[in-house]
């Protein structure tokens, strides 16, 4: 019993690496998807073609998400300019909601809709929350206070 409580504690000191870890998970998640992006761009042109969307810009609409989910994501894993690198991905994440998943429904066998606006969600809080104490910015922010 006094392990958990132990535990507990712990884990109530720690909260904010939580957050943190969440972070981390969802940039690394984001990079690695750009990174497929890159290697398999037919998927990302199928996806925008079935959305009903094509136009010239879908070429450059390809590599910007593949770009955007890899600079992004590696910003918000390491926890460097950390809302500027989620702030990348609210464009891209709101296409893939609304103009992407938004026709399959709520039930479909590959929730591609609820996956996406979980991603979205989470994004949107390290928009507004920023990165959190274990992140280059965290130490960035310490480094100029103590030389103040």
């Amino acid at each position: 019993m006094k392990k958990m409580k132990d535990l507990i504690d712990w884990i109530e000191k720690h909260r904010d690496w939580c957050f943190d870890l969440m972070r981390i998970y969802l940039g690394i998640g984001l990079l690695v998807k750009g990174i497929y992006f890159l290697w398999q761009p037919d998927y990302v042109a199928s996806l925008v073609m079935e959305s009903g969307n094509y136009s010239a810009w879908n070429t450059l609409l390809v590599h910007y998400v593949a770009m955007g989910h890899i600079a992004g994501g590696l910003l918000m894993a390491i926890g460097m300019i950390t809302r500027i690198g989620a702030a990348i991905q609210l464009p891209i994440l709101f296409g893939a909601v609304f103009l992407v998943h938004l026709k399959e429904g709520l039930f479909s066998k590959d929730q591609s809709l609820e996956f996406s606006a979980l991603v979205l969600f989470l994004v949107c809080l390290i928009t507004i929350y920023g990165s959190g104490t274990l992140s280059v910015d965290s130490y960035l922010d310490k480094k100029r206070a103590t030389n103040l």
